[in-house]
């Protein structure tokens, strides 16, 4: 890990602030301590490359680095708002057949006694610190916590979620929500309590799998309460438009005072309903202040597995959530596991998947897309002192290209990933061409094809 405090970085991007400058920003010890507009392309006389630098050696006598970042693009570190990192990675021990939610859920229930705590601490930091090379800097991640096989399957789950969460602590930021099983009146309910009494830091669930959603949904809400913990559901995952438990937790965030603490995920059925009906629910759900979560990856894969043609693919109204003003993120949700077989961790990737689902392909849907996966998410996540803003921490990612239109054309590979005080990822030099005549080719094509967004286009 390579650990260099003291730098500025001139000629940045900053596209979620102001596309319109280049900046030159400063940070010490960790800390942004100014965010500067500059003339265009500014030069410093001590400033080198990203390529060029080497934090070991510095640049020069000054224990300042001066870096130039050449115009590419600085995002603050990505924040994915919905994982399972303790099922990740699991698809070798665990099969889906059908592709079904129903099967995946049934199948890794059957498994999950089976697994170690160690061998869930390891899918845990494995998938984590692969989001981290990424950019990804804070993860709320979902929990199994399968009751219905003993108490201590259960607990098992959240003591290695626990254990990774402190070993992780230096590099990434974790949140751990422990899923409610459905139907769990009738099981060890105490069991519940322990886990936030162990230091998890809210609670979850998936009451539309209920067959008593209505009064999960309410206990739910008791134990929040009681613990003083966000709440974040699992809410209406499928095709169909009558599953409609997003009414009893609209109701009862308004009744109990928990606006502003109560996220919601997938919300499938939206995208099956009329828009009558959807457009009421997306009125009631702004009402109450929920925030929301897309998980368009795997919605794609699950969903409408059980029509024929014409196929419903399950995405819910990203674009009309967002319009009512409502907080909505886009996140990774499950890696190569029963439940989503792909994935690997990179928030840029599912934003564009949630790109071609939603039909958000216009320059102002490309820069709302990077606000679902670095702000917007980043309020789901109540994180405080995110923004690139001076007395804010520094966790950022710098992206290989120069305009949001390149980003998700290109999808960069080259990441440089700055995460709790240090340099987590330097990104290797760009591959040098060794045949010189195709070398200038490249670069003679590369000078009259650019990604820099035009005027006519805007809007």
């Amino acid at each position: 890990m390579a650990s260099n405090m003291n730098m500025d970085l001139v000629n940045v991007r900053l596209p979620v602030e102001d596309e319109g400058h280049l900046f030159r920003l400063s940070i010490r010890e960790g800390i942004w301590t100014q965010i500067q507009k500059q003339e265009a392309n500014a030069a410093h006389s001590n400033a080198v490359s990203l390529e060029q630098w080497n934090p070991q050696l510095g640049t020069g006598q000054s224990s300042v680095s001066f870096i130039d970042l050449e115009g590419k693009i600085l995002l603050p570190g990505f924040v994915d708002a919905h994982m399972h990192l303790d099922k990740s990675f699991s698809l070798t021990s665990v099969e889906n057949r059908s592709g079904t939610l129903e099967e995946a859920v049934r199948n890794y229930s059957s498994a999950s006694p089976s697994f170690t705590k160690n061998e869930i601490k390891s899918r845990i930091m494995r998938s984590a610190l692969q989001a981290l090379s990424f950019g990804t800097t804070h993860i709320r991640t979902h929990l199994d916590f399968n009751l219905r096989s003993s108490r201590e399957v259960a607990l098992r789950t959240i003591e290695a979620a626990l254990e990774a969460k402190e070993a992780l602590a230096p590099y990434i930021s974790l949140q751990l929500f422990p899923m409610c099983p459905y139907n769990f009146m009738s099981l060890d309910v105490d069991a519940v309590e322990e886990a936030l009494k162990m230091g998890v830091d809210g609670i979850g669930g998936a009451p539309h799998l209920s067959l008593t959603p209505k009064e999960d949904i309410d206990y739910i809400f008791k134990l929040a309460e009681k613990y003083d913990v966000p709440i974040d559901l699992h809410c209406d995952e499928t095709d169909n438009p009558a599953m409609r438990t997003i009414d009893h937790i609209t109701l009862r965030t308004k009744s109990e005072g928990y606006s502003g603490r109560v996220t919601v995920d997938h919300l499938c059925a939206l995208a099956s309903m009329t828009d009558q009906d959807a457009h009421g629910i997306i009125e009631r759900m702004a009402d109450a202040r929920l925030k929301a979560v897309s998980l368009p990856a795997a919605n794609l894969y699950l969903q409408g597995r059980h029509d024929s043609f014409p196929v419903r693919r399950g995405v819910t109204r990203l674009k009309e959530i967002w319009e009512a003003g409502i907080p909505i993120a886009v996140a990774s949700d499950n890696i190569h596991d029963p439940f989503h077989p792909f994935g690997r961790g990179d928030l840029l990737q599912i934003a564009l998947i949630g790109s071609y689902a939603a039909h958000m392909g216009r320059p102002d849907d490309l820069r709302t897309l990077l606000r679902m996966i670095t702000d917007v998410p980043a309020k789901v996540l109540g994180l405080t002192s995110y923004e690139v803003k001076a007395g804010n921490m520094a966790n950022f990612v710098i992206l290989d290209g120069s305009t949001p239109e390149e980003l998700f054309t290109m999808l960069p590979e080259r990441r440089w990933v700055y995460s709790q005080g240090s340099f987590v990822r330097m990104a290797a030099k760009k591959t040098e061409w060794q045949d010189k005549a195709l070398a200038h080719f490249w670069q003679e094509v590369s000078e009259n094809v650019s990604f820099h967004n035009h005027e006519f286009a805007k809007g």
